[in-house]
């Protein structure tokens, strides 16, 4: 039997949700800022990346490090390239500037899109760009000692990088790579800032559209358009699950029609200068019941102890036994057992929408000024109905801070 939680009374119906009608909210929110004043990042933020970076290689005894298209190439060069099969890639070495390696014919966009400037070393389509990347190497008095490689990298590329590597040692680059972006600068903090800002009041539209009869479809093309209303290219992701299908984290294959007194679960976000948003949000259409209350109290205390454990200096791990233990003491789990919560606490979040590190037990990193994280202890109940309420917060020098306010409460989850 799960222990209950007191409640205080509330109204019977959940305030800010339903009573409007999409063309009404999209119009509501083209009048506010949205993305405007959201300027890219300046070059003097990508050098005093590959400066930090630099002392991290010195750290770990690196004489290069590998950067392949992705995340990583834009993180440290501004240099926006999806990975594909054709190795595209950058090099840093401890001194001078970055080098790039490309396929020739990529040569003019490339240089369209470089931030960093560098030297770039073309390869043909019918040469080894692998190769390549070892006379670059060399070229820069690299022929011994320990590489990094981009964790992201294709086992592919890694595997022929490695086999031509004689007297080279070849590592996971995370050290650098993970070592400088999972503390965020103020300018990053800022585009993370302003594109919760945008998903909070997407969110507060979606909800004011519900009616019953709609569907989940309806709902997800509606946040989509409203992302792009607010000046985004639209959502990177949206989740919208209705009464039992907020049980499963990620939701069930077929859509569902909203009926009075489902749970309602949204989660979804949007990317600003390639920084990410990530917000969910659990309430009811219409008047709760005991039961949904009980569970959604349950998820926000969980939310509010794993905020309170997160403060500098604590392991990431025991952020994530804060929540977990709080939903023990209620009957809840134990562990990853349903009804419970079936996974990790948090995650972070920057250019990636989970990035290091994790709210999860087994990471010992210890909470550092600028670390982002999700803050989502689900708690799920397969058959019934699921809870998820995420925020992120970000760590300072006195604790943590939310970029969002937490729902007050389920019959006011936008605290109207």
């Amino acid at each position: 039997m799960l222990a209950s939680i007191p409640f205080t009374e509330c109204l019977p119906v959940t305030q800010g949700v339903g009573g409007s009608t999409a063309e009404a909210e999209l119009a509501r929110l083209a009048e506010l800022e949205g993305s405007s004043g959201a300027q890219p990042l300046p070059l003097t933020e990508f050098e005093r990346r590959l400066t930090q970076s630099r002392a991290l290689m010195g750290q770990h005894n690196l004489q290069a490090v590998y950067l392949c298209a992705g995340s990583n190439l834009l993180y440290f060069t501004g240099t926006k390239w999806s990975l594909t099969e054709r190795l595209v890639g950058a090099i840093i070495f401890p001194e001078g500037p970055v080098e790039y390696v490309l396929p020739a014919f990529e040569e003019g966009t490339f240089s369209a899109f470089m931030k960093v400037s560098g030297k770039l070393n073309l390869w043909q389509e019918h040469e080894s760009p692998f190769e390549l990347v070892h006379q670059v190497l060399e070229s820069r008095g690299v022929a011994g000692g320990t590489v990094g490689i981009d964790e992201a990298t294709p086992f592919h590329h890694f595997g022929e990088i490695s086999a031509l590597g004689d007297g080279l040692r070849f590592v996971d680059a995370r050290p650098v790579t993970a070592g400088c972006r999972m503390q965020k600068s103020p300018a990053e903090l800022a585009l993370i800032q302003q594109a919760m800002d945008i998903t909070l009041e997407v969110h507060k539209s979606a909800a004011r559209i519900l009616r019953p009869g709609i569907e989940t479809t309806e709902v997800v093309d509606f946040i989509n358009s409203a992302h792009r209303t607010m000046g985004t290219a639209g959502s990177t992701f949206c989740a919208v699950q209705f009464g039992e299908a907020t049980a499963y984290p990620h939701g069930v294959p077929d859509p569902q029609v909203l009926a009075d007194g489902d749970m309602v679960l949204i989660d979804t976000g949007c990317r600003l200068q390639h920084y990410h948003s990530d917000i969910t949000r659990s309430y009811v259409f219409g008047t709760p019941s005991e039961r949904q209350r009980e569970v959604w109290m349950a998820e926000q205390q969980a939310q509010a102890r794993a905020f309170a454990a997160a403060q500098p200096g604590t392991r990431c791990g025991d952020v994530d036994r804060a929540a977990r233990s709080y939903l023990e003491s209620l009957g809840y789990g134990p562990d990853y057992a349903v009804p419970g919560l079936p996974h990790r606490t948090g995650h972070g979040l920057g250019l990636d929408i989970h990035e290091w590190p994790y709210l999860v037990r087994s990471d010992d990193t210890l909470l550092a000024e600028g670390m982002c994280f999700s803050n989502e202890p689900m708690l799920c109940l397969y058959g019934e109905f699921g809870v998820r309420l995420e925020d992120h917060f970000y760590i300072t020098a006195e604790g943590p801070r939310w970029f969002t306010s937490p729902s007050p409460s389920l019959e006011n989850p936008f605290g109207y």
